[in-house]
């Protein structure tokens, strides 16, 4: 019912053209809409997960309709710089990829080449340093793709367990069973290889396709010599409070980045966007000088750098709702953070 009566709101300020005079206004001139994807689809990856994962059309339309109402589409350094010195041009906006994930760089690139609008991807690079999936999300696309009507498999999930309705309680059991067995990542390629043969899912296609791997440092280079901006977002997607165990992900990240790329990382976002107590102090300490979170809104100059508001565009935000935010007016209406999408949730363990 919100959301409901948010969307009559929306459409009611587009028709009276308050949205339009916001647009203009000193107000959204003075913030920035930071925008955040995760993926855009080889497949059909959209329908397994539309939080996830947008099909390029999707993400084509969005970057015309940027374009067609002059929106200044900034590169993230720089952004948040002018956020800060109050030089931001009007209708400001840059454009965030969480992960890095292989269909970035086969998918979404080209689309950001053929608008010519820079972009930030923050990098995950434990799994870029393999050939395989990310073994939490292929288990969820895999049980996801398959036809059959339950899972049988007692030595991994003991009963057998109902699909499609009880695909989380079979992700649980296979994870369950990998950390019992104290299982290494190639021992768990072999976990994915036996779920998708008893599944009957054809799984060569998927890996021949690289559906839900990340970029190789090969391609990372690339992407990051024709301009696009690579950034932390820690070693094995793990933002813990201990500073120890944190600082080692944040140093294993940016040693690869900078490595790969020759340009400092110290742009930070947060892994499933969630926000440990503690947390932007110790990035503080370690040289971080933004870090993006998934809290709805707009960021203002008064917006803590470590802390900077951003939204979630994905195949169930309408049109209005994009429009929404940016003009800035969906920042007045009530709203409930968005939940991470349950494909998010994933690293080495």
């Amino acid at each position: 019912m919100l959301r409901g009566a948010k969307l009559l709101l929306l459409k009611a300020s587009h028709a009276f053209h308050l949205s339009s005079l916001l647009f203009s206004s000193r107000w959204r001139n003075s913030r920035l809409l930071i925008l955040c994807y995760h993926g855009v689809s080889i497949d059909d990856e959209h329908e397994w997960d539309p939080v996830l994962y947008v099909p390029q059309e999707y993400f084509r339309a969005r970057l015309k309709y940027l374009r067609d109402q002059k929106c200044s589409v900034l590169p993230l350094g720089e952004a948040v710089e002018r956020l800060y010195n109050g030089t931001l041009p009007p209708r400001s906006v840059v454009l965030t990829f969480d992960d890095g994930f292989y269909d970035f760089y086969a998918v979404a690139w080209p689309v950001l080449q053929e608008f010519s609008m820079p972009a930030t991807v923050y990098q995950t690079t434990y799994y870029s340093d393999y050939a395989r999936p990310v073994f939490d999300v292929i288990c969820s696309y895999v049980l996801w793709k398959s036809s059959k009507a339950e899972l049988e498999w007692p030595a991994v999930i003991g009963p057998n367990i109902a699909l499609p309705g009880d695909r989380v309680r079979a992700i649980d059991a296979i994870r369950g069973y990998c950390v019992r067995e104290k299982l290494t990542g190639r021992e768990k390629d072999g976990v994915i290889l036996e779920l998708a043969s008893r599944l009957g899912v054809d799984m060569d296609g998927i890996l021949n396709r690289r559906i839900l791997q990340l970029m190789n440092p090969a391609e990372i280079r690339e992407i990051a010599t024709a301009g696009i901006d690579v950034q932390l977002h820690t070693h094995r997607h793990h933002a813990p409070a201990d500073s120890a165990v944190l600082w080692a992900e944040i140093d294993q990240n940016r040693e690869r980045i900078e490595r790969l790329t020759g340009r400092k990382a110290s742009h930070f976002c947060y892994p499933n966007g969630a926000v440990r107590d503690g947390v932007p102090d110790l990035l503080r300490q370690r040289g971080v000088i933004s870090g993006t979170t998934l809290r709805r809104g707009l960021a203002s100059p008064s917006s803590d750098p470590l802390l900077l508001e951003r939204v979630l565009d994905t195949c169930t935000l309408a049109d209005d709702e994009f429009l929404g935010w940016l003009t800035g007016i969906a920042s007045f209406l009530p709203r409930r953070t968005v939940p991470p999408s349950a494909g998010e949730f994933y690293r080495d363990k």
